[in-house]
């Protein structure tokens, strides 16, 4: 069952003919991950129009705090006034890098801007212990990850990054999300891809 926030976001999307919300399979994992940091700082990359940011804040306790940012001055509008009587919420409007000002953050999602033009910009959004994740992606079905018959070199650059711990988690049949957890100790974790396969 969608939340009354994440119904009134789709609705939103729809409205606006915008088809790049977060499905419900993420979502409900999303708010998964927001109940596990209860006093935690929650940061989201492209808000569009608060699909995502709605499916977090359902998961969110009274002292989490999320910070989401939309480069599209509409969208963020429109999921500002989304969220305006959550003062837990704060909507940027600008650029995914806005959000260094923000962190570190216990919970990151990233769905828009940072994901293929800076993955370690993204990784140095996360505290220790930190979780990332990243949707849309094809469930992969070999190792390493192919998209397009390549070797999906986005997804292997999160799923071997030396500051992450991290795994393809599958959502729904055409969909998987990579979920990771920045090291406390640099060059901890599984980032030299010791994944058994």
């Amino acid at each position: 069952m969608r939340p009354a926030l994440v119904r009134a976001a789709i609705a939103n999307a729809e409205a606006a003919g915008f088809e790049h919300s977060s499905g419900d399979a993420t979502g409900r994992l999303l708010a998964v991950l927001a109940a596990s940091k209860p006093g935690g700082r929650l940061g989201e990359s492209g808000t569009g129009y608060g699909v995502g940011a709605a499916w977090l804040v359902a998961g969110m306790a009274a002292g989490a705090r999320l910070t989401t940012v939309e480069w599209d001055v509409e969208r963020a509008r429109a999921a500002r006034a989304l969220f305006a009587d959550d003062p837990r919420v704060t909507v940027l409007t600008g650029d995914w890098t806005a959000l260094r000002e923000h962190g570190p953050f216990d919970l990151l999602f990233c769905d828009g801007g940072g994901k293929r033009d800076d993955p370690d910009g993204v990784v140095g959004l996360l505290a220790p212990g930190g979780v990332l994740v990243l949707d849309d992606f094809v469930p992969a079905t070999t190792w390493p990850p192919r998209y397009a018959g390549e070797v999906d070199v986005l997804r292997m650059r999160y799923l071997t990054h030396a500051q992450l711990t991290a795994t393809e988690v599958q959502v729904a049949p055409d969909m998987a999300v990579v979920v990771g957890v920045r090291s406390v100790a640099d060059g901890g974790g599984l980032g030299r891809n010791d994944s058994g396969t």
